[in-house]
């Protein structure tokens, strides 16, 4: 998105350090200075570490121009001083939703859910992108300060948004709904996913029911019919309410799935809208579920169903999401991003359907659960049951050995025998993506 300077500079009631004419734009923002593209807007967001601290990284690596809460030394781009850099962010967001209201309001689409919100955010961006000029979440910019970048990095001219919305607590969601105004809103899922932080995952499902209330009476609610505690919240919303799923009362019905041996589904759809059949690019037979979904949200804003199955089978996963990477003697699927009980299930199932002489699954810590320790042993259990060798890493919740380094678990994946299938999953803490990156030599 294009950013007047001076315009910014106006309504974040900043002062300016610098010289700042009417003409000066910067092109998108970025609060992580290794993120940052030339012409962008970097924030100075003050967290964990202090953003202040990379200011001269970011003007190096081609910063149009910063937003700080005090004068850096030796920035020799515009500095736009305001009194909390997080909170011109979110006004700076609002300003960038308030531009899209004439082009994209009735598109603006909202995604929560314990699992499933990044890879259903990828397979509706897809849809969508057959037919508007859209912006959309890069990777899982899903907090207070990804989702403002997600509405200020979208096109000039957005036909439609898509917003991946998460949560550790009551009220983020609101918060999130708030800023972005969705018209559609889609809950993936109700899962064990910082359970431990709501009571339980009664308060999940609580704290997820935040979006579909945030919706307009004109706007539609996209529930997942085979998750009890997502269709309960029909009862919560005002908007209109449409299902997706193999439930036979699903608005848009999956059946005839079938799991291929590189563990990718094939199905049918079937729906007031059309019906079709297609098969995915992306391992896990619930990923047939998050394209549904996408389908459904195509059709509520005029995509044509046969349009949106081309485009569901080509979809492209953000890193680490169910993300197969080829071996020479095996293959490697890196979904290392983030784990939960339901996800970790999925995963695993997905390895045992793959073709493989043997497979074994690498598995970190399952974060912020409620009954870790029994969670994680049922994980040990099933994977038993499938026939899964497991590396436990940095954790003893599994009941197993551990690995306490990447490098370990890498050695003792070198002395796999031929064709075998390999899974890395855990919670994000875990950074199994190193594994990743040593298998491939990157």
């Amino acid at each position: 998105m294009r950013i007047p300077l001076a315009e910014v500079a106006g309504v974040l009631h900043a002062s300016i350090v610098g010289e700042v004419n009417n003409a000066a734009v910067a092109h998108d923002v970025s609060y992580d200075s290794r993120q940052v593209r030339p012409g962008n807007l970097f924030f100075a967001i003050i967290a964990q570490r202090d953003g202040h601290d990379f200011v001269l990284d970011a003007v190096n690596a081609g910063a149009a121009a910063v937003v700080v809460s005090r004068e850096v030394q030796g920035c020799d781009v515009p500095q736009i001083v305001v009194g909390d850099t997080a909170v011109a962010l979110t006004t700076l967001g609002k300003w960038a939703r308030m531009r899209m209201e004439a082009t994209a309001s009735e598109r603006i689409i909202g995604i929560t859910g314990s699992v499933g919100k990044t890879s259903t955010k990828d397979f509706i961006a897809a849809v969508l992108r057959t037919k508007f000029s859209i912006g959309a979440s890069e990777k899982s910019l899903n907090n207070d300060q990804g989702v403002p970048v997600t509405l200020l990095s979208a096109p000039d001219v957005s036909e439609a948004l898509v917003v991946e919305m998460g949560m550790r607590g009551f009220g983020e969601i609101a918060r999130l709904a708030e800023l972005v105004q969705p018209h559609i809103g889609v809950i993936t899922a109700v899962g064990e996913s910082h359970s431990e932080r709501v009571g339980g995952v009664e308060g999940v499902a609580r704290a997820k029911s935040e979006l579909v209330e945030a919706l307009p009476a004109t706007g539609f609610a996209v529930l997942n019919a085979d998750d009890a505690r997502v269709v309960a919240m029909r009862n919560k919303t005002q908007a209109i309410t449409y299902t997706y799923g193999v439930s036979p009362d699903a608005d848009m019905r999956i059946s005839h799935l079938v799991i291929n041996g590189e563990g990718c589904a094939s199905f049918h759809v079937s729906s007031q809208w059309g019906n079709g059949s297609c098969t995915l690019s992306v391992p896990g037979s619930h990923m047939a579920s998050n394209a549904a979904a996408a389908i459904l949200v195509g059709a509520l804003c005029g995509v044509a169903v046969a349009d949106a199955l081309r485009a569901v089978e080509s979809t492209e996963m953000s890193p680490m999401r169910m993300q197969m990477h080829a071996l020479a003697d095996g293959v490697l699927l890196d979904d290392s991003y983030n784990a939960s009980p339901t996800s970790m299930s999925a995963a695993l199932r997905t390895l045992a359907s793959m073709t493989a002489n043997h497979r074994i699954a690498v598995l970190g810590v399952m974060a912020e659960i409620s009954e870790a320790e029994e969670q994680h042993r049922k994980i040990t259990q099933l994977a038993d049951d499938l026939g899964i060798e497991v590396i436990a890493f940095r954790t003893p919740l599994y009941g197993l050995t551990c690995s306490e380094s990447y490098e370990e678990v890498y050695e003792l994946l070198r002395k796999r025998t031929a064709n075998t299938a390999i899974l890395l999953k855990g919670s994000r803490v875990a950074g199994l993506e190193a594994v990743t990156q040593l298998l491939l030599g990157s």
